[in-house]
């Protein structure tokens, strides 16, 4: 189905759970940049290529796979094979697509095609009407290709999977608002697969490993954008930074555990929000309360009961931040985040010595929403 996922030397780490090793996959987004790529090659080349290689945006190098190559003039089409690794979900082994056609006026302009949702409603951050490929897989596609064809010529790019309509009836695309297929999807190219307890570990594993060396204060953020914005918009140091995934309980347990001292959390509305209202496993298999939190707290702020209402109808935490902003009430995450650390406190109030617990939370174009407190005091208290 797909040649071996190959990782570099600094991703050679082994989740393993009851005795068994977990093997690591690749994204939909990872899948349709190589078979962009590849595609590309070969109209350029006018030659069939049976592999091919991409460096995915964390860094790893996956040689895949070619499926179903064909040239037709100007344009190629090609395949790969989704491997989710152990993490199998809806679109683990279906064939991801790319059609590739060269054209002259030096652009390059990409679409989803059968099988590749659209988007139907506000809130997922990509504009209604569009194909359902998220930001980092549109910049790895449309970079790979620009390798391929050179700085001069222009390509139409079109990813499509037959089997998308059918698969995305197994995800949450629905409810979404994105219609008609799956999503193409992935911030780093790679799946790790979420065996829960192999996982947990792992993450306490790297605490343990930052406490060893003498950290006192810990970052913890759900994800790849929360690193990256600690890093980029905060100018605090990365080696701070530990990723707790939904685990927002079991990781501040194990970090006062371990000692820390100072534990500041970085997210996104839509995962943090969540904590305000006492929910320390965040993924939407346990809780949800996202709208509910946000009503809570803007009904205390005096909004309107159209507003409120507004709000509980929307699907995403993207669509409700919309509707805040509209009516000027973005005071709402001030709140917010002063209640995520209560919330912290409350949780570790058992603690020999509790520490310092601080909240930051930031949109997806990577504006401060809220904080517990003035912000240049957490910044010269993390640094």
């Amino acid at each position: 189905m797909s040649d071996t996922v190959q990782l570099n030397t600094m991703q050679l780490d082994t989740i393993w759970h009851n005795g068994k090793q977990y093997r690591k996959g690749y994204t939909t987004g990872s899948c349709a940049t190589a078979a962009a790529k590849v595609a590309a090659l070969m109209v350029l080349r006018q030659q069939v290529i049976d592999h091919v290689s991409i460096v995915t945006p964390s860094g790893v190098t996956l040689r895949l796979n070619v499926e179903q190559p064909l040239i037709e003039g100007q344009q190629a089409t090609a395949a790969i094979r989704k491997d989710g690794g152990d993490d199998v979900d809806a679109t683990h082994g279906m064939l991801i697509f790319a059609r590739v056609t060269l054209c002259d006026h030096g652009e390059i302009h990409l679409r989803g095609g059968e099988g590749v949702g659209t988007v139907t409603r506000k809130g997922v951050g990509l504009p209604v009407g569009s194909s359902a490929i998220n930001r980092t897989p549109r910049q790895t596609i449309e970079a790979a290709v620009r390798e391929a064809i050179g700085p001069l010529r222009g390509a139409e790019v079109e990813i499509f999977a037959p089997e998308g309509e059918e698969r995305a009836k197994k995800t949450y695309n629905g409810r979404l608002g994105i219609l008609g297929g799956i999503s193409i999807i992935g911030t780093t190219g790679i799946v790790t697969p979420m065996s829960e307890e192999s996982w947990k570990r792992s993450l306490a594993i790297e605490l343990e490993m930052k406490r060893s060396a003498g950290a006192e204060k810990v970052i913890l953020v759900p994800g790849n954008h929360g690193e990256r914005f600690v890093r980029e918009q905060l100018g605090l140091d990365g080696q701070l930074v530990v990723t707790m995934s939904n685990f927002v309980g079991y990781m501040l347990q194990e970090a006062v555990r371990l000692g820390f001292r100072h534990i500041m959390l970085v997210g996104h509305p839509g995962k943090l929000v969540k904590v305000a209202a006492g929910i320390f496993h965040t993924h939407s298999h346990i809780a949800d309360g996202r709208m509910e939190t946000l009503i809570a707290y803007l009904a205390l702020m005096g909004a309107s009961q159209e507003l409120l209402l507004e709000v509980s109808h929307c699907d995403t935490t993207e669509a409700a931040m919309e509707l805040i902003a509209e009516h000027g009430l973005q005071a709402v995450y001030d709140r917010i985040a002063e209640r995520i650390c209560e919330r912290m406190r409350e949780m570790l109030r058992f603690a020999v010595n509790p520490p310092c617990c601080d909240a930051i939370m930031f949109s997806f174009d990577n504006q401060i929403l809220g904080t517990s407190r003035p912000l240049n005091d957490i910044l010269e208290a993390m640094r």
